[in-house]
């Protein structure tokens, strides 16, 4: 059962409980995110960044990195308070598929769902699974993944 806690940023590992899902807000992508996003990892492939190379293309326009689409699914759950201040660690990302492109225009959220809870053998974390599915504003899923992370325990009086 899930412990009772007064301020929602103190969450622990045992705050969350099998099959809790969330739905984040909507982050709409615009074609300056995909070219600031280019900017600062230094890609520049012709798909994200040349228009008229992208016209050719089977998507017929621009299209936004994966890593960029990944960041804003990661982004928009850490802004929701879903996990308040309970994450020390992220662990690992397991499956990562990117199904759709994303365009300029897009409006994104993700719905997340906890998957996996392990205590482990240090009573001071435990291993929390969250399954992503990020969406378009057509519902379509664009991308899914799910993401390990090492979460302390509320008994344990370890903050990270």
């Amino acid at each position: 059962m899930a412990r009772r806690f007064s301020d929602p940023a103190d969450k622990a590992f045992d705050d969350f409980a099998l099959g809790d899902v969330m739905v984040t807000r909507g982050r709409t992508i615009d074609i300056g995110d995909i070219t600031n996003f280019a900017n600062l990892t230094g890609d520049f492939y012709p798909l994200h960044i040349d228009e008229e190379h992208g016209k050719a293309t089977r998507f017929g326009t621009r299209i936004a990195h994966g890593p960029f689409t990944f960041a804003i699914a990661v982004g928009l759950v850490g802004l929701s308070g879903f996990y308040g201040n309970a994450i020390t660690a992220l662990i690992e990302i397991q499956g990562l598929r990117a199904l759709k492109p994303v365009i300029a225009g897009d409006t994104l959220k993700v719905h997340a769902e906890v998957i996996e809870l392990t205590a482990g053998d240090n009573p001071k974390y435990g291993r929390i699974g969250v399954k992503y599915s990020v969406r378009n504003q057509k519902e379509e899923e664009v991308m899914q993944f799910t993401q390990l992370m090492l979460a302390r325990r509320a008994r344990s009086g370890v903050d990270g």
